[in-house]
């Protein structure tokens, strides 16, 4: 697995570099943005464009009156609360360990990739996400809860299978518990904030990489010079976020930006599919109504295509989920 992803070193000259000029990197846990007071080894960390610091292994991340994101295996965000702490056991990307210290912490995950394991240590307990989905654990008191996805939990000689709307008590009896999955705070909702950025960040740079001819054999972490950070680029087709948000592959954007056009004259009662991202003719008994002409597109259908794509969430009917290709 070959994903793209900046060493810290290299990002400050990234900004208006092509993707051919993209560095790889063998590591995850890139810390990506940070707001407020963060600390990495015991060193105050500035939130400066296009730089981008490594944690090492056996470093600690520590937020103080602040918050932080960092960038795991391609497609797993960790983002942190005020007063929280991980440590990274290791960076490798095929196996990427982070021990929760305390505080809080939200684990998105948009594409849970068979080859690369992410597993978190909390206390006595080794957790594993099975699905792409969102995780939350909080120290005081000990809690895992999975929100969406599904995980693999090992304590006390046991193992445990967490679904969506369970919670585990981590000390004592590791008792399961229900909760409702809806109810959030003023860290949910910034976490959500920052999926729904980077998944705007992602439709353009998956637009670049198309133009750039380059070859991708897996998802990545690409670069958006106009946006000045890194987000999730799936290999094929596109996914939703835990969140509903979608991120599109390099092959299948053109759909935002080229979507299909109706013959002038009639439009057998097309309507603009939010789910695709353009608009689609309704089915009938023989089959779909009317036709599509291959004459270009307008000029707002970029644009038009792209906010609702991009922004607009997906309820679970439609296909809302971690990580559903469509």
């Amino acid at each position: 697995m070959r994903p793209l992803v900046g060493a810290g070193f290299a990002m400050a000259i990234l900004g208006s570099c092509l993707w051919a000029q993209n560095v790889i990197s063998a590591n995850s846990g890139l810390v990506h943005y940070t707001e407020g007071k963060v600390l990495l080894a015991g060193k105050p960390l500035e939130s400066r464009p296009a730089q981008f610091p490594q944690i090492k292994e056996n470093q600690e991340l520590r937020t103080e009156e602040g918050r932080a994101e960092v960038l795991l295996t391609p497609g797993v965000f960790l983002r942190m609360a005020e007063n929280s702490a991980i440590r990274m056991v290791s960076t490798r990307l095929t196996d990427s360990r982070v021990e929760f210290l305390s505080g809080s912490v939200l684990i998105e995950s948009a594409d849970a990739l068979k080859e690369n394991s992410v597993t978190i240590h909390f206390g006595d307990s080794v957790i594993r996400p099975r699905k792409a989905g969102l995780y939350r654990l909080d120290s005081e008191p000990p809690l895992f809860r999975v929100l969406d996805g599904e995980a693999g939990v090992e304590a006390g000689g046991k193992a445990l299978v967490l679904k969506e709307g369970r919670m585990l008590h981590v000390e004592g009896e590791m008792a399961v518990e229900k909760f409702d999955p809806k109810v959030g705070d003023a860290f949910a909702r910034w976490s959500l904030r920052r999926a729904e950025y980077i998944s705007l960040a992602n439709i353009s740079a998956a637009k670049m990489m198309s133009d750039s001819g380059r070859n991708w054999t897996s998802s990545l972490w690409g670069w958006n010079p106009y946006f000045q950070m890194w987000t999730f680029i799936p290999y094929s087709g596109s996914f939703y976020s835990p969140y509903g948000y979608r991120y599109w592959s390099p092959g299948a954007v053109y759909m935002v930006y080229n979507p299909p056009v109706f013959s002038r004259g009639f439009d057998g009662g097309g309507r603009y599919n939010a789910d695709l991202g353009y608009r689609t003719m309704p089915r009938t008994p023989a089959g779909y109504s009317g036709t599509i002409a291959a004459t270009a597109p307008s000029r707002t259908a970029p644009t038009t295509a792209a906010s609702g794509a991009a922004s607009a969430p997906v309820s679970r009917e439609s296909g809302r989920g971690g990580g559903r290709r469509q």
